[in-house]
């Protein structure tokens, strides 16, 4: 089983482990939010979340715990696909934005100076074929599959609540743009010290490696900067996901319903 197949597969498997984790809590936030205000004398569906929990269990089982919402399946199954079109171009990126820093390294190999895009992918395919703009792609599947998921979800649930309900088509730019900031923040609240796995990997010289994996950088990075390695580079990407995606959705939103 070659380096990349196994990155790919224990990346899959974090990336499965991630969501399976944390849906359960998902869903009974979601139960609650979206319970129907008590008729005058009524008691609320649910009196909190361990009584969310202790009805979902008790009238539908384990499996209550895991309904998918339809947002957040197709935000996952998004990720998934755009992991394979994406991994290529953040490799180019990364190498690229960081190639002053590795041509301060005394790594064999890595004080390549590029031209540009097409420079970068033609060094790594001389270097290690096709395969090499590949690198990095079990990071990428961890951090787009649920990374999407979340933001996906978080913008339904968001509209919803203003909306009261399902439909959202009445609802005013301003919203809008909340539900997509906030949606924007929340995947790298989720998926941050994926992405800094990623990057490091992605930059990592193909003929001397730093790292051999996914878990091995991670470990690496945690016996020499401890947590806050995990999160370097986190307020920049913050300050950039949030008016980024608030664009995004709104201009989507827009274009979609001038289609009528």
């Amino acid at each position: 089983m070659g380096d990349v197949a196994k990155d790919l597969a224990a990346g899959t498997a974090g990336g499965a482990a991630q969501l399976i984790c944390g849906h359960p809590f998902d869903t009974i936030k979601v139960k609650l939010q979206s319970q129907p205000a008590p008729l005058s004398g009524q008691l609320p569906k649910y009196s909190g979340a361990m009584d969310a929990v202790r009805q979902t269990l008790a009238s539908e089982g384990s499996r209550g715990l895991y309904k998918v919402k339809q947002q957040v399946v197709c935000g996952a199954g998004a990720g998934a696909a755009v992991s394979l079109l994406a991994c290529p171009t953040e490799l180019i990126k990364c190498r690229l934005q960081a190639q002053s820093a590795l041509a301060a390294s005394s790594s064999v190999g890595v004080a390549v100076k590029y031209g540009g895009p097409m420079d970068v992918a033609k060094h790594v395919v001389q270097s290690n074929g096709v395969k090499g703009l590949f690198k990095g792609l079990a990071p990428t599947m961890a951090r787009e599959v649920p990374g999407n998921a979340v933001v996906f979800g978080v913008y339904e649930m968001i509209k919803q609540h203003f909306a009261g309900g399902r439909d959202t088509s009445n609802l005013g730019r301003e919203v809008l743009i909340l539900a997509g900031g906030v949606s924007g923040a929340a995947f790298w609240l989720a998926v941050y010290p994926t992405d800094v796995i990623k990057s490091v990997i992605q930059v990592d010289d193909f003929k001397n490696p730093k790292f051999s994996g996914s878990i091995d950088a991670f470990r690496k990075i945690m016996a020499s900067e401890g947590v806050k390695g995990l999160y370097k580079g986190f307020g920049p990407a913050i300050v950039r996901s949030a008016p980024a995606n608030a664009a995004c959705f709104l201009v989507y939103e827009i274009t979609r319903s001038s289609f009528g």
